[in-house]
């Protein structure tokens, strides 16, 4: 008996339950506040995700600079004290130290770094990345010159003092 008793409670509440008319789901307004503060999140996420990958690419361009530097001087030393006439020329340089010209992590044409020699005699060289504002670099007065600070190089006439 007290099984019976008990079944029919619970199918009044179920009854009860299912004459309701709730609707279970979002209002517009909700989704709108949700979608908005997405994209709040979002813009502030993208300027510090750039900046994390401009200075990764100042990393990347500072260690190759460096290498290529190495593989200039390492040319230097065993070609009759001459530095090369273009930056391809260390590729094919014994000893060997790179088997290819990196790419400039900030060019937009995936140009190769920029190579120049200059000052007395040819005696100078510079080696450099166009950094994040397109600049250049020259050799005048046996000095390393640049148009704008964000300019990355290695070069036996100066040290680099930027990024």
């Amino acid at each position: 008996m007290t099984r019976g008793k008990n079944m029919g409670k619970t199918t009044r509440m179920r009854r009860k339950i299912g004459c309701t008319n709730v609707k279970r789901g979002f209002t517009l307004i909700e989704l709108l506040i949700v979608i908005a503060v997405i994209s709040i999140l979002i813009s502030i996420a993208l300027p510090r995700f750039k900046g994390m990958q401009d200075e990764g690419n100042i990393a990347k361009a500072k260690g190759e600079l460096r290498t290529l530097q190495t593989a200039v001087e390492s040319y230097y030393i065993h070609n009759s004290t001459t530095y090369p006439a273009a930056l391809s020329d260390v590729t094919s340089a014994t000893p060997q130290i790179v088997s290819s010209t990196p790419t400039d992590p900030f060019s937009s044409t995936s140009a190769a770094y920029q190579y120049l020699r200059g000052g007395t005699n040819n005696k100078f060289y510079v080696i450099y990345s166009v950094g994040l504002s397109n600049g250049t670099a020259s050799i005048a007065s046996d000095a390393v010159t640049q148009t704008n600070a964000n300019v990355i190089y290695v070069s036996n006439a100066g040290t680099d003092t930027a990024p």
